[in-house]
């Protein structure tokens, strides 16, 4: 690993100020019109989950959820109101077509709240992946994904490792989450950093026989465990408390899929995984043409959609999208899940310009995101200000600094390219006048509103 240089943090007073100034900044971003476009009242059939409507008072007693006795767990009685409700099964209810919350959510502060503190009851490992992932139980009954720190905040991957070979970062999920908010998505869903106790709150609870057997003190006197997956779970790869104080993420789950079904598709730009092969999309400059008459890219908003999600992981660095998830509900009509984000924030030194292939060989984005990503770059909403405002409200920067601040320096010089690359699709559309538009018009609620200069 690579060792980058950390911003220094001696002068406490300076340090705070700048942290002040910077949070007064972020709300002032999400304060401003292009994050508060009007919008219409969801329509029910655009909403994922519905708690049933009022009944007869013969059937009501059907119409609450009344927990089975378990230890650890809470005695709950659950109704069609939300103030009954604990915060994970608001977020799930506020799940709607277009986002996975709202841009102002009272829900917000509590869930995250359940994530940074709320006791673990039961831990068992995530089937499936190539590295290791718990699944975390709380008292009311909600479950949060915890990856756990893999390396210290301050390396880099090594420039020797494909993409397909790097580790998950925990800092990085909670990173991509902060992110995808200020960028005004909200497709994440909420992610929080938290110190585990490796016994009392992974080991002493776990049910998981395989899990349980991977657990050993390490030669000066750490605990460890490594678990089952299909790479770096093994002694060598394992992972180790402070003795026993572990960093990791807690990301909320999204609803049971016997509840919300969710359908992968496949990255058009998907990476071949190999070290010797180049993707279609890498030998073909005009790749995109068809693409764009392939269903469901052909029509709606998909097309966009992903663009957005390209932006997004050109910023964080994240070469490894080879697939995204949507809401089966809401079959092509709906956003895109920016899902699995550990690969993300590994290099700060080098950017990836073939992330941003899509954007260059398709030249189509939302204005609406432009707009913002214009915003971004003024100096009163500066996107490693504002990013570095909000994750220091995770609970994990009192440790540390979740980015350090090369990170924090990359996202500006990233976000100057992704406009240099609209800018070049807009002069090459007037050069060509083929009648395609650079953008898709998404904001005709702001017609009045000064557009940011940047």
């Amino acid at each position: 690993m690579v060792k980058s240089h950390v911003r220094p943090l001696s002068d406490k007073g300076g340090k705070n100020a700048s942290i002040e100034s910077d949070l007064l900044k972020l709300e002032a971003l999400f304060g401003h019109p292009l994050y508060n476009m009007p919008s219409p009242p969801v329509p029910e059939e655009d909403w994922l989950l519905r708690v049933k409507p009022k009944v007869k008072a013969s059937e009501r007693s059907s119409q609450r959820w009344v927990s089975a006795s378990q230890d650890g767990y809470e005695d709950v009685h659950w109704n069609s109101s939300s103030s009954s409700h604990p915060a994970w099964l608001r977020f799930h209810l506020g799940i709607s077509r277009w986002q996975l919350y709202p841009h102002h959510d009272p829900n917000m502060e509590p869930l995250m709240q359940q994530l940074a503190t709320h006791r673990i009851v039961s831990t068992v490992q995530k089937s499936g992946g190539t590295q290791l992932k718990l699944v975390m139980s709380f008292p009311s009954y909600g479950q949060a994904m915890f990856k756990p720190m893999k390396q210290e905040r301050d390396e880099e991957t090594n420039y020797n490792l494909y993409y397909f070979s790097d580790f998950e970062r925990h800092n990085a999920e909670i990173a991509a989450f902060h992110l995808d908010r200020i960028l005004g998505y909200r497709r994440i869903p909420p992610v929080a950093g938290r110190l585990v106790d490796v016994v009392k709150e992974i080991k002493d609870v776990t049910t998981d026989r395989k899990l349980a057997r991977t657990f050993f003190a390490s030669p000066v006197g750490n605990e460890c465990f490594y678990g089952q997956c299909s790479y770096y779970c093994s002694t060598e790869h394992a992972v180790c408390g402070r003795p026993r104080d572990l960093e990791g993420s807690l990301a909320v789950m999204l609803p049971d899929l016997s509840l919300a079904r969710r359908k992968t598709w496949r990255s058009p730009w998907r990476r071949s995984y190999s070290r010797s092969k180049l993707a279609k999309w890498e030998t073909e400059p005009e790749y995109c043409s068809t693409v764009k008459k392939t269903p469901p890219y052909d029509k709606g908003t998909r097309l966009v959609d992903f663009i957005d999600m390209v932006i997004l992981d050109f910023l964080m660095s994240n070469m490894d999208r080879h697939h995204y998830e949507t809401f089966e509900k809401f079959v092509n009509n709906t956003f895109l899940l920016h899902l699995d984000n550990g690969r993300a924030f590994g290099r700060h030194s080098k950017d990836e310009p073939s992330i941003l292939t899509p954007l260059k060989q398709c030249c189509r984005i939302r204005r609406s995101t432009w707009l913002r990503l214009r915003l971004l770059t003024l100096p009163q909403y500066r996107l490693s200000d504002v990013m570095r405002a909000s994750l220091s409200r995770d609970p994990l920067h009192k440790v540390a600094p979740l980015l350090a601040e090369p990170h924090l320096t990359a996202l500006d010089r990233r976000l100057k390219t992704v406009l240099g690359t609209v800018s070049r699709c807009q002069k090459e559309q007037k050069r060509n006048d083929n009648g395609e538009d650079v953008f898709y018009e998404d904001t005709a609620s702001l017609k009045d509103v000064a557009t940011p200069s940047g």
